[in-house]
């Protein structure tokens, strides 16, 4: 079952990505983490650093991926994007959270993906 899962989120990370760079979007780093937290993807897109939080599921059942991000998981989205920012000066000032929701067939092929930008904003 935990493989299982960790299989289909590697998956949806690895399809958030493609997506991401089909739409201009240049991956500079994934899995990025700290004591507390993680972010899935950063990427830049013109002159915007952007942090991705990727949900994958295989259901409705329990609510969207959009719907996992607590509030608790948005401070640690925010915590982790600071410490990166700090620790990498030479990308750009402005930056955002943004969030994408993957949801596959029982085949692990993509039904849908969703990308909402500037989460916290």
């Amino acid at each position: 079952m935990f493989k299982r899962k960790l299989d289909e989120g590697n998956k949806g990370e690895d399809i958030a990505s493609e997506y991401l760079k089909d739409n201009g979007f240049v991956i500079i780093e994934r899995n990025f983490r700290i004591r507390g937290g993680e972010i899935d993807i950063i990427a830049t897109k013109k002159d915007i650093l952007i942090f991705v939080e990727v949900k994958t599921r295989t259901s409705t059942q329990f609510g969207t991926g959009f719907e996992a991000i607590t509030p608790w998981k948005l401070k640690a989205l925010i915590r982790a994007s600071q410490f990166f920012k700090m620790s990498h000066k030479n990308l750009p000032d402005q930056m955002r959270i943004d969030a994408i929701s993957v949801l596959l067939r029982s085949d692990n092929s993509l039904k849908k993906l969703e990308h909402m930008e500037n989460i916290t904003g």
